[in-house]
C-alpha cells in the first residue's frame, strides 16, 4: 500500500521544509510514504528547498498555472508513481501533517472514496467571524448540491483513494475544492469528513486577495458545476419559474379581454408572452443540456478508462526498468 502525499506549491521556500518534516513517513496500513511536491513556476527556490528536504519526486510548471492545474497535475503524477492512496495538502503549512493517518485511516478500512479534513471552521479562532459564518453557508450549499455530507467543503486537505482519484477532472483554474466536490457527489463516489489539526497561519491565503473577491470566484465555480453536472434540474426549474411568470400576465389579460376591457391591457399580453417564451426556450435548453451532460459522463469514463490502461503501461515499463 503505496501513500504518496502531493504539495502544489507557488514561491513557498519558507514554510515547504516544515511541511515536509510534519509528514509521517510511516504508520500503521501504510508500506510506503512517499511525498511529491508541484513546483507552479515559482520564481524563488521552492523546487531546491523541495529537494534538499527529501522530497521523492518533484514537478514544476514552467509558469504558474493555479492551484486547479497545478493539483490535478499532481493527481496525474502520483497515480503515475503507483499510489494508492493520494493525500493533498498545502505547501503554507496550514494543516498538520500528524493528521494524515487519521485522514486515510477511512479510505484503508474501505469505508470512504474521498476523505475531507474538517478544520472545524465554524469555531476556528484564525477565521474572522464573517469567514467563519461564509464558510458555514457556503459548505451548506456545496453539500446539498453535491449531494454529500462534509462540514468544511473548501479544505484542501484531501485524501483520495485510487480509483476515486482515476475520476478527478477539474475544469477550473481557481480552486479544485468545491468542484471536485460535486463532481464526487455525481459519480457516487463515498465522501466522509474526519477532524485534522491545523497549524498557526504563516501569512494571509494567496488563492485571492479579498474575502469578498474569494466569495465571488466560490459562487461563480459553484454555479459553474452546478449547470455542468445537473443541467436539467437548473435550466428546468428556471424555465418553469419564467411560465409561471408569464402566465399571471397573460391570465390578467385574458380576465379582463373576457369582461369586455381588454383593449387597455395589451402590455399585459405582451409581458407575459415575453415571459412565457423565454420560459418554453430554457426548458427546451434543460433538455438539451441533459443531453450534452449524458455524452459527457460517458466521455469521463471513457477518459477513466484510458488513465487506468495508461498507468498500468507504465507500472509494466517501471518494472522492466527494474
Amino acid at each position: 500500500m503505496k501513500l504518496i502525499v502531493q504539495i502544489p506549491c507557488f514561491n513557498e521556500e519558507t514554510t515547504l521544509p516544515l511541511v515536509i518534516a510534519g509528514i509521517p513517513r510511516s504508520f500503521p496500513g501504510v508500506d510506503a510514504v512517499e511525498i511529491l511536491v508541484i513546483d507552479d513556476g515559482s520564481s524563488d527556490r521552492t523546487a531546491a528547498i523541495a529537494r534538499e528536504h527529501g522530497a521523492d519526486h518533484v514537478i514544476s510548471n514552467n509558469r504558474n498555472k493555479g492551484l486547479a492545474s497545478s493539483f490535478q497535475a499532481g493527481i496525474e503524477a502520483a497515480l503515475a508513481r503507483g499510489a494508492d492512496i493520494i493525500v493533498n495538502t498545502d505547501g503554507d503549512n496550514q494543516y498538520s501533517g500528524s493528521s494524515i493517518p487519521d485522514l486515510v485511516r477511512p479510505i484503508l478500512e474501505q469505508r470512504a472514496d474521498i476523505v475531507v479534513g474538517d478544520r472545524n471552521p465554524g469555531d476556528n479562532s484564525d477565521f474572522s467571524w464573517l469567514k467563519r459564518q461564509l464558510q458555514k453557508i457556503g459548505t451548506r450549499i456545496v453539500g446539498n448540491l453535491a449531494r454529500v455530507d462534509v462540514n468544511d467543503a473548501v479544505s484542501g486537505f484531501r485524501a483520495y483513494s485510487r480509483n476515486a482519484a482515476y475520476t478527478i477532472n477539474v475544469m477550473t483554474r481557481f480552486s479544485y475544492t468545491t468542484e471536485s466536490l460535486i463532481h464526487a457527489g455525481q459519480r457516487d463516489l463515498t465522501v466522509v469528513s474526519v477532524p485534522v489539526m491545523t497549524n498557526p497561519t504563516t501569512r494571509p491565503s494567496r488563492l485571492t486577495g479579498s474575502t469578498s473577491g474569494f466569495l465571488r470566484k466560490q459562487i461563480v465555480t459553484i454555479l459553474r458545476s452546478y449547470f455542468m453536472y445537473r443541467p436539467l434540474s437548473a435550466f428546468l426549474s428556471a424555465g418553469l419559474v419564467m411560465i409561471a411568470i408569464g402566465l399571471l400576465p397573460v391570465l390578467r389579460f385574458l380576465f379582463y379581454y373576457a369582461t369586455g376591457d381588454g383593449d387597455g391591457h395589451i402590455q399585459s399580453l405582451v409581458l407575459g408572452s415575453m415571459f412565457l417564451l423565454a420560459g418554453y426556450i430554457t426548458v427546451v435548453i434543460a433538455f438539451l443540456s441533459d443531453s450534452l451532460s449524458t455524452n459527457r459522463r460517458l466521455t469521463e469514463s471513457v477518459l477513466e478508462r484510458v488513465r487506468q490502461l495508461e498507468m498500468k503501461s507504465s507500472a509494466r515499463d517501471r518494472e522492466t526498468d527494474q
